[in-house]
């Protein structure tokens, strides 16, 4: 059986805890912050974990991580 590619953007984005939650970075901490309240930037800091709805979807996208 072939191996399966992983996809190039998914590889960048997650990453798989020890326990196989989705882990990735929340949105909003790039550019034009300073016009963005503190606590908006404060929760933006934090790692976001993927739904169980998203979670099977993403892991399928990275096979070997």
């Amino acid at each position: 059986m072939p191996k399966q590619k992983t996809h190039s953007g998914a590889k960048k984005r997650f990453k798989l805890t020890k326990n196989g939650l989705v882990k990735y970075q929340k949105t909003n901490k790039r550019h034009r912050l300073t016009q963005k309240a503190t606590k908006r930037k404060r929760i933006a800091r934090t790692a976001g974990y993927a739904g169980s709805a998203n979670a099977s979807t993403v892991k399928q996208l990275i096979p070997y991580k």
